[in-house]
């Protein structure tokens, strides 16, 4: 039993108890003073007694006695109106502040908490408005730095587009072909990073559509390998892709998953330098596959490593977005594996030292 059914209960008890009390106690006297059937020698007695004093009794049953019950339950009522406002207010007062603290929230102060206390029912309320307090002003930070990531990554490609535009309309370059195709590679990275941000919002709104069919893990990850090695040629990094043992078929979205794994490579060759390499790896591992992406490359520290799935985040500062990519690939990783109900982890034992990428999805229970 909480706390707030045991102080109405103890109110309903309390103002029954009254209730059967004053009867209970007038009857009491009455008996105490045998005057409900009195007996013959009370009646003989009372004959016998000065006239002064027969009134005088006669006084004191007929005024003083409903006198002092009348006393007994005006006071009763006082003293159920004082308690009834205590126990109101002890009730209402924790409601007050919720509602003060959402109205604070509604006027966006997003760090409004309250303090938890009161009864069971009104502190589960005030943790769960706490929590949802919370989960908003993460989500709102989220955006803000979600905006402001966007307006910093859009900014670069639109000024170069811009300026050479406006270049080409004051004469400073002639319209060929090869400044034309440098502003078509321009408007390329913008539909690039458009389309990730896209699928990015509709992951992490749990809106990402999926196609689960069958999906031949081990021929998916051979088949990405396979793309990636005249790139991985060209850079002189030896790219392998091996299977530990038989792959079953996994229920999943080709397509995602195909591109979760074009993704991780594309990381590790451009964290690759010239003579390293590259090796993909496909293993069963309890009642889930794993799909390992380890690479000779820079590595990353204890640091990087908390942040490498995060939007925008590049762990060479120094890189463009034409030799760094868009920032968004480990980020669409990360959601699509969410997707699958599976997660992807990054490790490494530091910088120099390369990194391993693990991606994990799980078999359908």
């Amino acid at each position: 039993m909480n706390r707030l059914q045991t102080r109405f209960i103890l109110a309903f008890v309390g103002v029954v108890f009254l209730v059967i009390l004053i009867p209970l106690t007038f009857s009491a006297l009455m008996r105490s003073f045998n005057l409900v059937q009195p007996s013959p020698e009370l009646i003989a007695a009372i004959e016998t007694l000065p006239e002064e004093t027969v009134t005088q009794l006669q006084i004191f049953f007929r005024e003083f006695i409903p006198r002092q019950i009348a006393i007994f339950i005006i006071g009763g009522g006082i003293l159920g109106v004082v308690m009834g406002i205590f126990l109101a207010r002890s009730f209402v007062r924790p409601l007050d502040k919720l509602a003060a603290a959402a109205r604070s929230f509604g006027s966006r102060n997003l760090s409004q908490r309250v303090h938890v206390r009161g009864s069971e029912e009104i502190m589960a309320v005030a943790e769960a408005f706490n929590e949802m307090a919370e989960r908003l002003e993460k989500a709102e930070t989220l955006r803000r730095n979600l905006l402001a990531d966007v307006a910093h990554e859009l900014r670069t490609p639109v000024t170069v587009i811009q300026g050479n535009l406006r270049a080409i309309l004051d004469d400073v370059y002639p319209l060929e072909k090869e400044e034309v195709a440098r502003l078509y590679e321009q408007t390329r990275l913008l539909t690039h990073l458009i389309d990730d941000l896209r699928e990015l919002a509709q992951a992490e709104a749990s809106q990402l559509s999926l196609n689960v069919t069958a999906v031949d893990v081990a021929q998916l990850v051979k088949e990405t390998a396979a793309a990636f090695q005249p790139i991985a040629h060209s850079k002189q990094i030896e790219l392998h892709a091996e299977l530990l043992g038989a792959i079953p078929a996994l229920q999943a979205d080709a397509a995602r998953l195909r591109q979760s794994v074009h993704n991780l490579v594309d990381n590790a060759l451009r964290h690759t330098p010239a003579g390293g390499h590259i090796l993909l790896e496909v293993e069963q591992v309890g009642q889930a596959i794993q799909i390992r992406v380890k690479d000779s490359g820079q590595g990353m520290t204890p640091e990087q490593l908390s942040h490498v799935f995060d939007r925008f985040y590049r762990a060479d500062p120094s890189r463009s977005r034409e030799s760094g990519g868009s920032g968004l690939g480990l980020a669409i990783v990360r959601a699509i594996a969410r997707a699958h109900r599976g997660e992807v982890t990054a490790v490494s034992p530091g910088p120099n030292q390369g990194s391993t990428f693990i991606l994990t999805l799980p078999f359908p229970a």
